[in-house]
């Protein structure tokens, strides 16, 4: 018997460069957008730690002043210590849980929000921002003293 070649299909001739030219930037796009999507959602827990530490910072203060106060400068410097540039913050603190008396259960809540410009999330250059609010609550000392 003899050795037979098998015919080839020179029509096929090509096919997997085209394959390859037209998922390889489908690729790209998807892996970009997981990386894009993963940044927002890390930022989102910067904020979050934010106003947790705002929330704390609050809660062991003696005066709704100092608790206001304190609060903004907590949320700002872990904003600041974790990396986020803000183009506006705000942070608001409903301290009604300080004026409680001593032996009750009060509770100070902060919330925080920072606008971030998409470019400082995924690309240089990307138009809009995102503004990102997280609230946290934070437990008050039921026996330790307050001021009036």
């Amino acid at each position: 018997m003899k050795w037979m070649r098998r015919p080839t299909a020179g029509g096929d001739r090509g096919s997997e460069t085209i394959a390859a030219a037209i998922v390889t930037p489908l690729l790209l796009i998807l892996l970009c957008l997981a990386i894009g999507g993963g940044r927002i959602v890390m930022a989102g827990s910067k904020v979050d730690a934010a106003a947790e530490d705002a929330a704390r910072a609050a809660s062991i203060s003696r005066t709704y002043t100092s608790a206001q106060s304190e609060a903004t400068a907590a949320a700002a410097r872990s904003l600041n210590d974790q990396g986020i540039h803000c183009a506006s913050t705000s942070t608001s603190v409903d301290a009604s849980g300080l004026a409680v008396p001593v032996g009750q259960v009060g509770t100070v809540t902060v919330t925080v929000s920072c606008t971030v410009a998409m470019s400082d999330l995924l690309l240089p250059g990307a138009p809009g921002s995102k503004t990102m609010t997280s609230r946290f609550t934070s437990v008050v000392d039921a026996y330790r003293s307050r001021e009036s």
